[in-house]
């Protein structure tokens, strides 16, 4: 059983809860974690994070207890290979429109007889070879997720298509989604939510994990829909609150000196 599906049956109270991170930031990993997130997921597709860095990110983050998901650019074997080296509990990519793609995504991340993957028994993903290599890939195979992202009209089209491919779990993303559908960052609108019903249904009829990233307004319609893992903030986003809120609470406090002592 892969560690997210494991995590999914023990948590009882609601979906996992996720975070985002774009930065190379183990600070921010670790408050994360004392915060009680259960998973984090380094961007690939859109952030300058190196497969590097995306190590040193995982082995960090593992040791806090955090689930790990990297974001790939695209399913390309050098792409799929070097995520997968770095040892995450899920490999994510974007775009997953066709299920060729998602069997190509598979054939270069699972090693036989469930993929083509090439051996290296020198990473941490098989734990430096201390261990039998054969049990190691065997275990990797087990414990890794894969999941497939839908954020476009043409693979919700196909959502039963992409959703029937063996061994891929589903991640919607509503902002690109949105913009597919006409309707640009209105993530709660019907032809978003309605797309989203669709990917849910066809995901639940095939027994997969269904996991999405939502902006908080939009919090409590993928809580209705039971989605197992909600990404709800990023490293960004936190910094970006945080920044504006002391900036408003300052201003706040200036303005009510300045009423205080004029009087006004």
């Amino acid at each position: 059983m892969a560690r997210l599906q494991q995590a999914v049956q023990e948590h009882k109270d609601g979906p996992l809860l996720g975070v985002g991170a774009y930065f190379f930031d183990p600070i921010f990993l670790e408050i994360a974690a004392g915060l009680g997130f259960h998973a984090v997921w380094f961007d690939m597709e859109h952030s300058l994070t190196t497969f590097a860095e995306a190590a040193e990110l995982c082995r960090v983050a593992s040791g806090l207890g955090l689930l790990t998901m990297i974001r790939i650019p695209d399913a390309r074997r050098e792409n799929v290979l070097h995520a997968a080296e770095c040892g995450p509990d899920i490999i994510d990519i974007p775009m997953a429109n066709t299920p060729e793609i998602l069997h190509q995504f598979i054939r270069f991340a699972r090693f036989r007889p469930e993929g083509e993957r090439g051996c290296f028994p020198t990473s941490r993903a098989v734990r430096y070879g201390l261990g039998d290599s054969a049990a190691e890939q065997e275990r990797v195979n087990r414990d890794l997720s894969l999941m497939a992202q839908i954020e476009i009209e043409e693979a919700v089209e196909r959502a039963d298509e992409l959703c029937a491919v063996r061994g891929i779990d589903i991640l919607i993303g509503p902002a690109d989604l949105s913009a597919s559908l006409g309707v640009p960052y209105q993530t709660s609108h019907p032809k978003v939510t309605e797309a989203a019903k669709k990917i849910i249904q066809a995901a639940r009829i095939h027994g997969k994990i269904v996991a999405v990233a939502s902006p908080a307004a939009d919090f409590r319609f993928w809580i209705e829909q039971g989605v197992d893992l909600l990404f709800c903030a990023s490293d960004v986003g936190c910094l970006r609150s945080g920044a504006r809120l002391a900036l408003q609470q300052v201003r706040s406090a200036r303005e009510d000196l300045r009423h205080t002592t004029t009087g006004v």
